[in-house]
Formats: C-alpha cells, sequence, structure tokens
C-alpha cells in the first residue's frame, strides 16, 4: 500500500511533526512550506527519509497552488491535511482590531484551505483514502467562548468551520471525508511554552482520530481526545 499526503505549513511545529510521523510510517510525504530552503530541520528530515518530498509553497498565493496541483497530477494524494495557519492579531481586543492583520488571517486560514480543496479534489477522489484535514481551533467554537476577545483568530476559525461543513456535505458524492481538528493546546510558537502538550503528542492524536474516521463522520469537528466540539 503507497500511501500520500501532503502538509502545508510543513517547516515547523505541528507541520513537520505531521511530516516525521507519517513518513516514519511509512507515507510517501508532499511536505510545503513558504521557503524550503530555510527550513533547515525539514531539510534534515527529508535527508535521512526518501520518501519526503520537499515543495514551495505560499498559501496565499492561489497560482502556485494551481501549478503545485499540475506538477503532482496523476498522483493520488490520500489525506491532504491543511495546516498552515497564523494566529493573525495577538492583542485582537474590543477596541483594537487591526484590518489588514485580519483580512491577512481570512486569507491564510480561510481562503488558502478553500483553495487548496478546490485544486486537489481530483488527487484526492484517486486515492484510497479520500480524507481531508484541516487544523481548526476550540477557539472557533461559539459555544466554547466563554472569554471573549480574539476577535480576529476566532472568527477566521469560525469561518474556516462553516467552509468545512459546506465542503463535506459537497465532496459526500465523491465518498471525500472532511476532518476538521481541534489540536489541543500545544508547545510551538504560536501555542507558547506553557502549552499542555507536544507536537508530538498532538499529531499522535489526530492521526488515531483520522484512522477512525468513518463516511458518516465526515464534517466533524474533532477535540483532541476524539470528542464532538459543539459549533
Amino acid at each position: 500500500m503507497n500511501e500520500t499526503i501532503l502538509v502545508t505549513g510543513s517547516n515547523r511545529g505541528i507541520g513537520l511533526e505531521l511530516v516525521r510521523q507519517y513518513a516514519n510510517a511509512g507515507w510517501q510525504v508532499h511536505a510545503c512550506c513558504r521557503d524550503p530552503e530555510r527550513a533547515t530541520e525539514l531539510h534534515v528530515l527529508a535527508a535521512e527519509n526518501h520518501k519526503i518530498h520537499l515543495h514551495q509553497l505560499d498559501v496565499t498565493d492561489h497560482g502556485r497552488i494551481t501549478s503545485l496541483a499540475r506538477e503532482l497530477e496523476g498522483q493520488a494524494i490520500d489525506l491532504l491535511f491543511n495546516n498552515a495557519g497564523v494566529y493573525g492579531q495577538d492583542d485582537a481586543v474590543f477596541g483594537n482590531t487591526d484590518e489588514n492583520l485580519w483580512l491577512r488571517a481570512m486569507r491564510i486560514n480561510v481562503i488558502a484551505p478553500m483553495k487548496m480543496m478546490e485544486a486537489f479534489v481530483e488527487h484526492i477522489a484517486s486515492s484510497q483514502h479520500k480524507l481531508i484535514a484541516c487544523l481548526s481551533s476550540k477557539m472557533g467554537s461559539m459555544a466554547d467562548n466563554g472569554s471573549g476577545g480574539s476577535y480576529v483568530y476566532r472568527s477566521s476559525k469560525a469561518a474556516l468551520n462553516a467552509v468545512l461543513k459546506s465542503a463535506a456535505i459537497d465532496l459526500q458524492t465523491r465518498s471525500i471525508r472532511v476532518a476538521i481538528l481541534h489540536p489541543g493546546w500545544v508547545k510551538t510558537a504560536m501555542g507558547g511554552p506553557h502549552a499542555e502538550i507536544s507536537t508530538t503528542e498532538s499529531v499522535t492524536a489526530m492521526r488515531a482520530i483520522l484512522a477512525q474516521m468513518k463516511p458518516e463522520d465526515t464534517g466533524t469537528f474533532y477535540d483532541i481526545d476524539g470528542r464532538v466540539i459543539l459549533w
């Protein structure tokens, strides 16, 4: 079985760990990031494992998304993992929201995953697993919001969830499943050093969730422990 995954934002954090774990599990890995030449840790992984293939990809560049899809034309992709994302604005409290940072976050966190799904849908449909996973956040949940603030990040993840729920419905006729994943509070550049879990723990848990997904689970918003998060 020759399984294949494509990961965006693969140069650090959760993305880098996704590359490591799936390659170690024997998958072919298309690891995408904005500047592969400067992705030192990713290059080390690729040198150690011939199953890892590096690609330059800025997810806000829709032309580059299209050209990469063409470069990989005819190759089945079992799992498209939209990992790339930004917090957007650290101090986005009421009365202090930056429109340009907000729009940038929407381009990266919402529009880019949609354009990736559109560009690679044929690759996914021709695969065995037919799976799309997107890194969301519990902060995009209305039901879980008890503290307010974080307007830019919360709204971008809520919008992403809406996009993915619609995609899950629209792609059911092609037997493509869509998973919406909260990775937990992870020790990354975004999560900070005081977060609860490591990237290894987060990716291990998310892989287990994806491995158990059934067709009827498409469009589900998963917590890191596998429980469903309320919208």
